[in-house]
């Protein structure tokens, strides 16, 4: 075969190659307005899991007539947060194509490696369905794509309806306290032990010594950490070792006329940005921010006395 030859058959491979990639058969997505989920019912879905790209996975699972965070004995997810995501999943549409190449994928953030959200659910038959949810090209739309299709859809779907924390399917409120109605409170921390108790509408400080002055805003703004304190997300029922309650970091015991509320602070977490907590109202132990319980972890005495004002000194002016 002369020089001519062996090009013109380059060629011709080349070109036989081109139209292989082509025309090669691929797993073709549904029709304009068939769903991406054909034949699923909102009902038939038992747990929904979301990953957030970088954070642990947050999965919520059916429970009687109701839905539960799971990992966390049983804690109570929000009923309508859950079903409406599942709804806003279920009847997702091809509507709007958008993209029919997996080399689109990444560059869309719904890659199977690289996404903004990874939406999972199991339906009672055991069967599960994934859908990656990557970049917002404009307000209120997601680019989806089903696993095991190539093509990219654009969705009013957002990351927000699919939140990437505990907090985002769960009521964070862990423990409540009227403030009216509380007559005393004690907090212990490392800087040691500081009691108050409330007459009428003023507070005293036990120990306070002559020449001290309370700053009773102080007191108000430890009532106010307990008033509504909010959860980041909670860890269970069952107390252990790691969450350092045994010696807690700081108790703060709130008195009313008829009871007495306790809440135990115990480690923080190793990335700082909360504390283990435990409350004598719920059965749970739960994390809450570092910066809601570090007024109760390392404020001391002086936090609660009025700071005197220091006088400038004025220097004597000497006489002409």
């Amino acid at each position: 075969m002369n020089r001519r030859n062996q090009i013109l058959a380059g060629v011709l491979v080349l070109q036989l190659v081109l139209v292989a990639v082509l025309f090669w058969p691929r797993h073709k997505g549904g029709a304009a307005g068939q769903s991406l989920f054909p034949g699923v019912e909102p009902g038939q879905v038992t747990s929904l899991k979301v990953t957030q790209s970088g954070r642990e996975p947050v999965e919520v699972d059916r429970s009687g007539s109701g839905w539960e965070l799971a990992g966390t004995d049983g804690y109570p997810a929000i009923s309508g947060t859950v079903t409406a995501a599942i709804d806003q999943i279920v009847t997702l549409t091809a509507d709007r194509a958008v993209a029919t190449n997996p080399s689109s994928h990444k560059r869309l953030k719904v890659a199977e490696d690289d996404y903004e959200r990874l939406a999972e659910f199991e339906l009672d038959g055991g069967t599960r369905h994934r859908l990656f949810l990557g970049t917002s090209p404009s307000y209120g739309t997601t680019y989806v794509r089903v696993e095991g299709q190539n093509e990219v859809y654009l969705a009013g779907l957002t990351s927000s309806d699919l939140g990437g924390n505990p907090s985002a399917w769960i009521d964070t409120t862990y423990l409540t306290v009227t403030q009216d109605l509380v007559t005393g409170l004690t907090l212990r921390n490392r800087q040691g032990t500081f009691e108050f108790a409330k007459s009428g509408t003023s507070w005293t400080m036990t120990g306070i010594e002559v020449g001290e002055t309370l700053d009773a805003s102080k007191v108000t703004t430890i009532l106010s950490t307990i008033s509504s304190l909010r959860m980041v997300e909670p860890l269970g029922k069952a107390e252990k070792p790691e969450y350092g309650l045994a010696e807690p970091l700081a108790v703060l015991e709130v008195t009313t006329a008829d009871k007495t509320y306790t809440l135990r602070v115990g480690a923080l977490a190793p990335d700082g940005s909360s504390y283990v907590a435990g409350s004598s109202e719920s059965p749970y132990f739960v994390r809450i921010s570092q910066y809601t319980l570090s007024r109760l972890v390392d404020n001391g005495r002086d936090f609660f006395l009025v700071q005197p004002t220091e006088v400038p000194s004025v220097e004597p002016t000497s006489a002409p």
